[in-house]
């Protein structure tokens, strides 16, 4: 059985790989990463660090973070080996003065897991909105000093779609959006819609090369044990040779892309797209219940580690738990597939398997 470092090396080496016509893009460029210790920011970061240690790519990374959820060990290593710069920074604060031109921007910084975001709600407005305004702000100034930046990405969210109607299921870019704007996870869906609304407006009134990225239930190593999402919840239960425990009544559908695919997709629409444009980032099937996904992983978690649990459903004590929550959730990503050559490969079964092996080293994390 692979190590977690197996797993973070065949992975980095597969989105390097697939972006090799992409990087050299970014040879010897500044970039910026906001929320660089959080999931996204896992493969993120150590895309440029792996690719600036392999294939001489030499640029220059710059990562900002609040780290209220602390710096996890991965990070610290490449700080203390001078890999990159790391700044504690609240992207609802401004921006610190020292930063200065950057050729690439990638705003991450946000509460992604509804069981925080609800915690949080004005913070996580603030976040998606305040610091995306002082980042494109920054671009402009950039603009008017002649050194435009060459690409910015701005992480939007599936959630931007609130629950579809069936008929627009699975999910193409141009659908509006059924969401509610005062519901518990309002929050985070109106601020990440009215994010995309910035972004395109300063693509277009002050020629910002800014696009959008729209993440549908990715998953995998950097996601913490106890984000509170289903699938580090369910592999919490495994790990701890615990039966899996359903809070709701399994029929909930979604596809789940694995990070690699998702992180090197990620990197094609910065290095690709016009500016402007927003693209689908997921995969298309298999769509799944969350019921077949908990018998899946515990399947998986019985070929890897003789687990024995079974699968229960109990209801939350969070009374808003489900609330707004998609019955479905699955994209459409021929925009992305033609436009960028975005072509996801990694299985669901190969996918979990890895992430569990990835969990299995690291079992422990902070609960904030």
């Amino acid at each position: 059985m692979k190590s977690a470092a197996d797993v973070v090396q065949t992975d980095l080496d597969y989105i390097c790989d697939c972006l090799a016509d992409d990087l050299p893009k970014m040879r010897g460029k500044r970039i910026l990463i906001t929320g660089g210790a959080g999931f996204l920011g896992h493969y993120l970061v150590q895309t440029i660090t792996h690719a600036n240690r392999y294939r001489g790519l030499n640029a220059n990374l710059t990562v900002y973070d609040n780290l209220s959820r602390g710096a996890p060990s991965w990070l610290h290593q490449l700080v203390e080996s001078s890999q990159l710069t790391l700044l504690q920074h609240d992207m609802r604060q401004p921006l610190p003065g020292s930063l200065g031109e950057v050729d690439f921007i990638i705003h991450a910084a946000s509460i992604a897991s509804p069981i925080y975001y609800r915690r949080d709600p004005i913070g996580t407005m603030d976040a998606n909105v305040n610091g995306l305004r002082a980042l494109l702000d920054h671009a402009k100034r950039q603009v008017d000093e002649g050194h435009p930046v060459a690409g910015f990405l701005f992480y939007s969210s599936s959630e931007i779609y609130g629950d579809p109607d069936p008929a627009n299921i699975p999910t193409r870019e141009d659908y509006r959006g059924l969401v509610s704007c005062t519901g518990p996870r309002a929050c985070y869906d109106e601020a990440k819609r009215y994010g995309e609304t910035l972004c395109v407006n300063f693509a277009r009134q002050h020629g910002i090369q800014v696009t959008v990225a729209r993440p549908f239930n990715n998953y995998g190593p950097g996601l913490k044990i106890t984000d509170g999402r289903v699938i580090p919840d369910f592999a919490r239960d495994v790990l701890n040779g615990r039966d899996i425990v359903m809070l709701s009544d399994g029929k909930p559908m979604r596809t789940f892309c694995y990070a690699a695919d998702a992180i090197m997709g990620y990197y094609k629409v910065l290095l690709r797209a016009e500016k402007g444009e927003a693209f689908n980032i997921g995969i298309e099937k298999p769509e799944i219940s969350m019921g077949d996904l908990a018998r899946k992983i515990a399947a998986t978690a019985k070929e890897l580690f003789g687990y024995t649990g079974k699968v229960i459903t109990q209801q939350s004590k969070d009374a808003d738990y489900l609330v707004d929550n998609p019955n479905r959730r699955s994209p459409v990503i021929e925009k992305a597939r033609k436009q960028l050559g975005f072509d996801p490969q990694i299985t669901l079964d190969e996918g979990l398997m890895r992430t569990l092996m990835w969990y299995s080293g690291n079992k422990d994390a902070s609960e904030s």
